[in-house]
């Protein structure tokens, strides 16, 4: 995915520049562009795409993952409505920059995968608040009062005022 989406910039770079003006574009030129940009689509939906759906399902206590999920699924949507608002005008600023920037967000998400979302392959999902008590980093925010023996969460002196 990251392949594509560098061999976009490049092309676009090397043809438009950063003037943006170009006197003559051949038609192969042009399908493959077109042809990367799908492939990096593709890749995408085959990647990272899924998981915007895929990980809330999983790491959320069965407790609360009703409502996790339709959090998660509300913020995706919030931001894939803010990417395609100003994606015409960061193309139009950045001009080929545009795919870089992207392309940086792909690092960071990898890197963010990596070294903070926990394994969960195998692990039943009465066990995942466990998980995250024992994570190097998440177990910060863990409250140690609030989790039972059997690693489920309990709510101590909460009072609902309807």
């Amino acid at each position: 995915m990251l392949t594509f989406l560098i061999a976009v910039t490049i092309l676009i770079g090397m043809k438009f520049g950063v003037s943006g003006e170009v006197i003559d574009l051949p038609k192969w030129f042009a399908m493959l562009v077109a042809i990367c940009i799908c492939i990096y689509v593709a890749a995408f939906a085959w990647s990272w795409g899924p998981l915007g759906c895929l990980i809330p399902s999983e790491i959320f206590p069965l407790e609360i993952r009703s409502a996790g999920q339709g959090i998660a699924v509300s913020v995706s949507m919030l931001f894939t409505f803010g990417v395609a608002e100003v994606f015409l005008t960061m193309l139009c600023h950045l001009k080929y920059g545009v795919f870089i920037f992207f392309a940086c967000f792909i690092v960071v998400m990898t890197l963010f995968i990596y070294f903070f979302l926990p394994e969960t392959k195998n692990i039943p999902i009465e066990e995942m608040a466990q998980v995250w008590r024992h994570h190097w980093y998440w177990k910060r925010f863990m409250a140690e009062s609030n989790l039972t023996e059997d690693g489920n969460f309990e709510l101590k002196n909460v009072q609902l005022k309807l």
